[in-house]
Order: C-alpha cells, then structure tokens, then sequence
C-alpha cells in the first residue's frame, strides 16, 4: 500500500472541493489559532516577567511594614508601628557587618503629587520616593538617560530627582529633561537621570515616580512620620532562606519584637511576584488549553460531516476502485489521509496566525515582552491536528470501506 500515493490522492480530492475544504481547513485554523496564540501570550508575558526579575537575583528581599493588610474579606488598618529611620539604618549597620550585603532604605514620601514644569503639569499622580544612591541596583532600576544619585547629593540633601519615563514625557514634548527644573510638593528639583520604561505590568507606577535623595523625601514629609523600607542585596550567597532568616533575626533585635511573638514586619523576596506569576500562568495554560480544545470538538464534527457527505457524493468511485481491487483497508486509509490532510493545511494557517496574535496580545501588556516561537505548543498543535483529523475521518472512512461494489456502482 502506497501512502504516498495515498496523500496524493487526498490533496487532489481536496482541489476538487477546495471552497468546501478551505472553509472547513479555516475552522481548524481558529481553533489552533485560539489554542496556539492563547499559551504564546502567556509564554510571552512570562518572559516579560522573568526578564524584569532577572537582575534582582534570588539573594534579595524587601523589608516592610505595609499600612493595609488582607483580613477575612476586607482591607484592614495595620496595628505594627511603621519602620522608623533610626530603625532602618540600625538594621543597615548591623547587617552589613555579617555580609557583603547592599542595603537600600528608601520610603514613599507621597503617592498622589502633581509635578509642573513651566506651564505644563500632570495628574495628581506621581509618587515621590525618598531613596539612597544605591535603590536603583538593588531594585533592577536602569537608566534610560542622565545619572545615578551620588553620596554628595545624599550627604549635602541637594534638589535632584530621577523621574519615570511617563513622568518625563508628559512634561517634555521634546529635547531632553536632564538639567531641567521641575516643581514636586512646593520645592524645584533638578532632573539628573530618567529611567527606563517598566511598562504597564508593573500598573505603570514606576513609570510616574520621582526619585529624590532620601534625607530630601524626610524633609517634605514635614511633621508626618513616614515608614522606611528596606531593602537588601546579597552577592555569593547559595541558600537565599538562610540570609533571610538571618535578615530576620536582625530586625526583630531592632525592632525589639519579643520571643514567641510574630514579626511586627514583612520579609518578602522580590523574585516572589514572578514564582507567583509563574503558577497562575499554569491555570492559565490549562484554560487556554480547554478553550482550544472545545473549539477544535466543533471543528472536528463539521470535518467528519463534510467527510460523510463526500463519502456520499463519491460512492460510485468507491465501487470502481473495489472492482478494480482495492481493498477495504485501502477505502479507509484513503478518506483517512484525505482528513488529515484539510486539518494539516488549517493546523499550518492557524499556527502561523496563534504566533501573531499570541505576540501581540504579550506586546500590549507587556512592552519588554520578547517574540515568542512556542516550538511545543507548535508541535502540539500539528499532533492535535492529526488526531482530529484521524477522529473525524475514522467513521467516514470505514462507511466508506463497507460499501458493497456493487451497489456502489449501481449509485447515481
């Protein structure tokens, strides 16, 4: 048995019926379409967040005392008192001295400010961090243009601010801000640096945030007690749970929390939004994977309706390819290969529309999302194409295999 000529026999069935096999290949396309580009977007939103987390390494966390918690099913009001600066910087010195660590406070002086320069000015919804010359490494920051704070600008509180790269194209059109003085909470600043767009998957926060020295953020927060957090770095370090719990004990000595009693803080990696991520985007593959899989059902059962009506309108070549010896086993691979052969063509359509459509649903939630070729999920979607050609075509084609020569002719 010659499955070569087998396939052949197929594609040419499939030109002579090719507005009734293009539109029954289309639905397989949508379907693998919808399989294929729902796991390619997120492959390609998991690549986004893997690539925003990769420069912070597993060896650095976040200490915090946040001022809302999760309670049953509301927001409730924190009793822990905040971090102080006396606290921060306790914790600063004394961790350093059992690790090359770097140890980042920083504190949010404001979340909802109006920035102006000359007359332009955004919405009231800027924030205004206080930080030290060494938040942006520790927290993955870069630089799109300008520099870095210095330990002049922190020891001598100088007016410089680093703005987001929302914040400075909403008040320079044109040319660069670099040296540029802007107005935040009733003080002019100097911007020195802009940073790098983080794009909306972070809620575009960081794109809209100003960056002063941290003694400058103390300044504007007046009479207000602000909360310090912390943030620290270790570097050649294997067991990141062993320096967190060392962290941990650390703090606690500062903060004074008593034996047998809970952290009046939180300890937090910052690779544990991305692992966080990472299981939802399971769910999600398995919900793509069921939306695709539903859609092929439909496609499949209009596949094997146009392969019985085609066993139909053929049954008099059926008889005269029995009476010229051909087998039942013949019969079947025949209407078999010719199935195959329309969920092959629709599997080549809709993989090559699911890797545009999965990119660019990735790109516009994403704009650090890289382009995606989910070669699994290709492949998957070839083997699924063939199974639901095999599925749809086995019953016409063994109807087909039992058809009596002899009737068959007799058909008109």
């Amino acid at each position: 048995m010659n499955y070569t000529e087998n396939f052949r026999e197929g594609l040419r069935s499939i030109q002579a019926n090719m507005l009734r096999a293009v539109l029954t290949a289309l639905i397989i396309a949508i379907g693998i379409t919808s399989l294929v580009g729902i796991l390619t977007a997120i492959d390609g939103i998991q690549s986004s967040v893997n690539n925003s987390f990769a420069d912070l390494g597993a060896n650095t966390f976040d200490i915090e005392v946040p001022q809302w918690r999760r309670r049953n099913r509301g927001l409730v009001q924190r009793q822990n008192p905040p971090i102080t600066y006396r606290q921060a910087q306790s914790y600063h010195n004394e961790f350093k001295k059992k690790y090359d660590a770097k140890v980042s406070i920083s504190a949010q002086v404001a979340g909802a400010v109006q920035a102006k320069y000359l007359n332009k000015k955004t919405n009231p919804n800027v924030r205004v961090q206080g930080v030290e010359d060494n938040y942006l490494t520790v927290k993955g920051y870069k630089l799109l243009s300008g520099r870095n704070l210095t330990r002049n600008d922190l020891d001598y509180s100088l007016n410089v601010t680093i703005i987001g790269d929302e914040l400075a194209k909403n008040l320079f059109d044109k040319g660069s801000p670099i040296g540029k003085e802007i107005s935040l909470m009733g003080g002019r600043y100097v911007v020195i640096g802009v940073l790098d767009k983080k794009g909306s998957l972070t809620g575009g926060g960081d794109d809209r945030v100003a960056l002063v020295p941290l003694n400058n953020g103390r300044g504007m927060a007046a009479n207000r007690a602000l909360s310090f957090d912390i943030t620290t770095s270790v570097a050649n370090e294997t067991n990141p749970d062993v320096i967190m719990e060392e962290a941990r004990g650390v703090m606690r000595r500062v903060r004074g929390d008593l034996i047998g009693k809970l952290d009046s803080f939180e300890m937090e990696r910052s690779d544990s939004l991305a692992k966080d991520f990472e299981d939802i985007t399971g769910y999600l593959r398995i919900g793509g994977f069921v939306i695709g899989i539903i859609t092929l059902l439909g496609a499949s059962i209009a596949l094997m309706n146009i392969m019985l009506v085609s066993v139909t309108e053929r049954t008099r070549e059926i008889g005269i390819r029995k009476s010229l010896g051909a087998t039942p086993r013949v019969i079947r691979i025949q209407f078999l290969m010719e199935a195959i052969c329309i969920c092959l063509l629709g599997a080549l359509g809709g993989l090559v529309l699911g890797i545009a459509v999965g990119n660019v649903i990735a790109n516009s939630i994403s704009e650090k999302s890289s382009f995606i070729i989910p070669w699994v999920w290709m492949l998957m979607g070839i083997a699924i194409s063939v199974f639901v050609g095999i599925a749809s075509g086995i019953y016409p084609a063994i109807k087909a295999s039992k058809l009596d020569p002899i009737d068959a002719l007799r058909y008109e």
